[in-house]
């Protein structure tokens, strides 16, 4: 577990959450503080990236409930906080959440719906908040708007041809508005409003983000192949980035689509 945690879980943090995650935690804390609720539920919640943002910014006497299914990621997150702060990680399944019934002002999650049962994690989420509860959460939108996936699946089958690791293209699966929208409205959320979101983040040192992709779940695909050095696919991964987006800084781009709506 220790390896696990020094080998994805950092790296997932320290190199990709900066350029990812970062900015848009920011933006969504924002848009939950400003409604003052008292009650918030974070899922998926993973390092503690947006929880930190939703602690800093939720009002004093709000509660912060944060899960995750992975115990490594929820240990991570831990460390960003303080023991007086008003917040609890669980460690839960957001298709199954371990909750009463409308017992939340606010439900959020960035990009985590793409790794769970949609249709049932919606349900979930609208059975524990309370009535004109508020339900936020984010997509990544296709591989053509991000390249972590593109370039790197285009890298990767450099390497793998035949047989070419596909985990990065999980997060970019989820892209297609319209069966988002029709499941949120059969189970009853209304009104739901959404948005494309683009965004340029300055990297300076490449390489490392090059590596945290590389060592993200993906490199688990890239061991079972076998026969390549993730380093390798590093090296070559870094110097795509930098050839299609420059470097010193690297302008790299990205689009994600947010999704807010209702209980009704």
């Amino acid at each position: 577990m220790a390896g696990y945690v020094d080998e994805v879980v950092i790296p997932y943090d320290r190199d990709l959450g900066p350029v990812l995650f970062d900015h848009y935690g920011a933006d969504t804390a924002r848009r939950i503080a400003e409604q003052s609720p008292h009650d918030v539920l974070e899922i998926a919640a993973g390092t503690g990236i947006v929880t930190r943002h939703l602690r800093n910014l939720l009002t004093k006497d709000a509660h912060l409930t944060a899960i995750d299914i992975s115990d490594s990621m929820m240990d991570l997150a831990r460390t960003k906080f303080l023991p007086d702060e008003r917040i609890t990680f669980r460690n839960a399944d957001a298709t199954s959440l371990p909750f009463g019934d409308e017992v939340f002002d606010a439900v959020v999650c960035q990009f985590g719906i793409m790794f769970f049962d949609q249709e049932t994690a919606f349900r979930e989420a609208y059975r524990v908040l309370r009535r004109r509860g508020r339900y936020l959460f984010r997509v990544w939108d296709s591989e053509q708007y991000n390249p972590f996936a593109s370039l790197s699946f285009e890298v990767l089958k450099q390497f793998f041809p035949s047989d070419t690791p596909r985990f990065l293209f999980d997060p970019v699966s989820c892209h297609q508005i319209d069966p988002i929208k029709e499941k949120l409205i059969h189970i009853g959320f209304d009104p739901i409003v959404i948005s494309v979101q683009r965004h340029k983040y300055d990297i300076f040192d490449v390489s490392a983000f090059a590596r945290a992709l590389v060592y993200s779940p993906v490199i688990f695909e890239i061991r079972d192949r076998g026969g390549v050095d993730p380093e390798e696919i590093v090296e070559v991964l870094a110097e795509a980035f930098k050839k299609e987006y420059g470097s010193n800084p690297m302008r790299y781009p990205m689009q994600a689509i947010l999704f807010e709506t209702e209980k009704s």
